[in-house]
């Protein structure tokens, strides 16, 4: 299992570059920074120069607020400025967000991700080989590609195509386009064995060979009860908050908290977040996150997901202390 660092979400360019250098200091094997406030693939390639070592993700980018030639393009730049150590990361978003924020359209978002990565291929592909780029699907069509405009093959190779994904359909799409899988942090072990793992290896024909499952995990880190305390009360409002999302109400069903996901949903709507989290209680949180020191979450990591996740990181939706991370990290290394 390879270790990854999560930037925080919330975080500058300038910050998550200076937290990728230090997470290549201290031995982490690979580094993500997502798309909230900022945009993804300018921090990335801030990342990429001041460092040498440490893989790369977007974790994730926003597909449908682009299009496939877009990311394209700047998939292949970071793949060149990281000297091969770029992983391509891509989300649906949801669709209010991909309407109402991004103005672009939304429809049967799994057959459109399904058909972007595979626009993203037919032009990369245009590139290496010279062809003639002529695809043409349901939802993109791309048949223009002049020489002055084509950067040719890339010496490092085309980046590694992940996709985030909760609902059964977009699984069995990335098991079909893709080369890994970006687990959502509102996923219990359950959901991953009995849904996840089985709509991929079926998409796939049998066999996971070659395909990468990641996840980024809810952990309520801290040596003490104060430090726990502080840390759980946050997960509790993160967890809430991704529960009262519709698209993630079938991991919630799969343990009977339907009527949960509903609430959640209808507090939401009037921005009562303190209530949604109260709403969080013991056994939802224990589905959800690992609660104790290091050594305690480094081997609850590895109880749940160490003989399917393929990488893993800590998501701490507060502020957690580096070293304790850390000491994750060696024990899970140990």
């Amino acid at each position: 299992m390879l270790v990854d660092f999560a930037a925080p979400v919330a975080a500058s360019p300038a910050e998550v570059e200076a937290a990728a250098v230090s997470a290549e200091q201290v031995g982490y094997d690979g580094f993500a920074a997502a798309e909230t406030r900022h945009d993804v693939f300018t921090t990335l390639a801030l990342v990429a120069r001041a460092t040498s070592r440490i893989t790369l993700q977007s974790g994730i980018a926003v597909a449908f607020a682009r299009n496939p030639m877009n990311v394209a393009v700047l998939a292949n730049d970071l793949r060149l400025i990281s000297e091969g150590r770029f992983r391509l990361g891509l989300g649906s978003q949801v669709k209010p967000h991909i309407e109402r924020r991004f103005a672009m359209p939304w429809s049967r978002p799994a057959a459109r991700m399904e058909e972007f990565v595979a626009a993203l291929r037919a032009i990369w592909r245009a590139w290496e080989t010279g062809e003639r780029l002529a695809f043409r699907g349901e939802f993109y069509k791309h048949t223009l590609m002049t020489e002055f405009f084509s950067p040719g093959p890339n010496p490092f190779g085309n980046p590694p195509v992940e996709l985030a994904a909760v609902g059964e359909l977009m699984i069995r799409a990335a098991g079909r386009v893709a080369d890994g899988l970006l687990v959502h942090p509102l996923t219990s072990a359950e959901y991953l064995g009995e849904r996840i793992v089985p709509a991929v290896r079926e998409a796939r024909g049998g066999s996971l060979e070659g395909f990468s499952l990641a996840m980024s995990v809810m952990v309520v880190l801290g040596t003490d009860e104060q430090q726990r305390a502080r840390a759980e009360q946050a997960v509790r409002g993160q967890i809430a908050f991704y529960a009262s999302t519709p698209a993630y109400r079938p991991v919630l069903e799969l343990h009977g908290w339907g009527e949960l996901a509903d609430r959640l949903n209808v507090l939401s709507r009037r921005q009562l977040w303190a209530e949604m989290a109260a709403e969080i209680d013991d056994d939802v949180l224990g589905a959800f996150a690992i609660a104790g020191d290091p050594a305690v979450v480094a081997a609850g990591l590895r109880e749940r997901f160490g003989s399917a996740i393929d990488r893993i990181s800590l998501y701490t939706p507060y502020e957690a202390d580096r070293y304790q991370m850390a000491a994750v990290r060696s024990a899970l290394r140990d």
